[in-house]
């Protein structure tokens, strides 16, 4: 069957828009945490503290993501990718919008934070289904020998996304007041959200479902239960790509969260310029992404995914080195955020999508990405800011064993793409062998 190039470059536009609405709903809320909510939410006598209970709220978001993930994921294999993403990216924006009306807690108390909680949990579980059902969309449409590109694009959406939400709270924070700022101000960025939302499914209701979906239904080959059947015939592609994806939450969380705390509270840089940094980084990513993705089509996605992870591992060494000893050169930080972040970690972005389709065939393909995807976020996102933040603590207030932590998940994700590529040429082979 002819490919109809517009069709495959109307979807992958469209899984793009969906991920950069989905990632800057999720992310917002992670650039707020340790500038806003841990004053507004959980205000205490020990800064650190209410830092840590404020991310602790960003964790949560993770911890909920698996249950979207196995929710839409069943919803997804079984009824279809694109109304899986429908629901999800409403769901996001209802989550996210809610954020911007939620009171104090110096004016309804503990209920506030509660309230800031149930929001993060609809986030979480809103997100856990879209990551899966976007790249494979654009996976699964993509031509042959250009999965790795295709399935990279939605992966932008996480730098845009993390873009516009860096971008937004410090637009904000640099043209308000601070009064204003933390008043009113950054509600706006939560309540932008409902803009986006209407613009993405706008977007998405244009798409028709995938090829490999509508051959599966045409022909009742759909698993009856996804999750179990997962479960039962590729448990060991699970936990290697689980162990894959450590550094890529490790490291993105280290730069795109931890990091606005720590130059700001204890390297001194302004807010505005230490997301103006990671905006620049995200910028810079857009572009690499693809490049990787692509790349991944040539060399294989796992030598690329491997190679990436240990560059990643060995990098946040003199990143931070550099944010320690800059004197004051706001753009040496930069750099040190943007090299690592814009361009080393898109190596490790850029693949893994495909990576992780080409674990699982379609009948299970939205679950099984999903779930890896996602529960292996818990511990290599969620926790990535509380455990940098008391690692940090705990080693007088120097980042080393915090970067430590960081080459400690870049060596797991190197052997477990090394793994995924020696079970990847045995199958290889074993097929040649029975076709014999």
């Amino acid at each position: 069957m002819a490919i109809d190039h517009r069709v495959v470059r109307r979807v992958a536009f469209a899984s793009v828009i969906g991920a950069t609405v989905e990632w800057y709903d999720f992310f917002l809320y992670g650039v707020v945490a340790g500038i806003v909510f841990n004053k507004l939410y959980f205000p205490g006598s020990d800064p650190l503290v209410s830092t840590m209970l404020a991310y602790a709220t960003f964790a949560v978001g993770f911890v909920t993501r698996p249950l979207g993930g196995v929710l839409f994921g069943h919803f997804g294999d079984r009824v279809g990718r694109k109304s899986a993403l429908i629901l999800t990216l409403v769901i996001m924006g209802i989550s996210t919008a809610g954020v911007a009306f939620v009171p104090t807690f110096a004016q309804i108390g503990v209920w506030a934070p509660i309230l800031l909680l149930s929001l993060r949990v609809l986030q979480g579980i809103g997100l856990g289904g879209e990551w899966g059902g976007a790249v494979l969309m654009a996976y699964e449409y993509a031509p042959p020998g250009k999965r790795g590109l295709y399935a990279s694009l939605p992966q932008i959406g996480l730098s845009i996304g993390l873009c516009l939400a860096s971008g937004m709270v410090g637009g904000l924070s640099h043209l308000l007041p601070e009064a204003a700022f933390m008043s009113w101000g950054w509600r706006v960025a939560f309540g932008a959200s409902l803009l986006l939302v209407v613009f993405g499914l706008y977007i998405r209701l244009k798409v028709m479902e995938t090829p490999e979906f509508l051959a599966l239904k045409r022909n009742r080959q759909e698993a009856k239960i996804p999750f179990v059947d997962m479960i039962t015939r590729y448990r060991r592609e699970v936990l290697l790509g689980m162990g894959a994806r450590y550094i890529d939450g490790v490291f993105f969380n280290m730069f795109a969260v931890f990091s606005i705390g720590y130059l700001t509270q204890h390297i001194g840089l302004s807010r505005t310029d230490a997301l103006l940094g990671v905006m620049i980084a995200a910028l810079v990513m857009c572009f690499f992404i693809p490049i990787f993705g692509n790349l991944s089509d040539q060399m294989g996605r796992a030598r690329v995914y491997m190679w990436g992870s240990l560059i990643c591992g060995l990098s946040v060494f003199p990143a931070f080195w550099l944010m320690e000893n800059q004197l004051g050169n706001t753009l040496m930080i930069w750099l040190a955020i943007v090299i690592p972040f814009g361009i080393f970690y898109a190596m490790v972005y850029g693949p893994e999508a495909a990576l992780f389709a080409e674990l699982f065939d379609a009948k299970v393909r939205y679950t099984g990405i999903s779930f890896v995807y996602q529960f292996s976020g818990i511990f290599a996102s969620g926790l990535t800011p509380i455990i940098a933040t008391a690692l940090f603590r705990m080693n007088g207030g120097k980042p080393w064993a915090a970067c430590g932590y960081v080459l400690f998940s870049a060596l797991v994700s190197a052997w477990s793409a090394r793994a995924i590529e020696r079970q990847r040429r045995a199958d290889v082979y074993g097929d040649v062998v029975k076709a014999h």
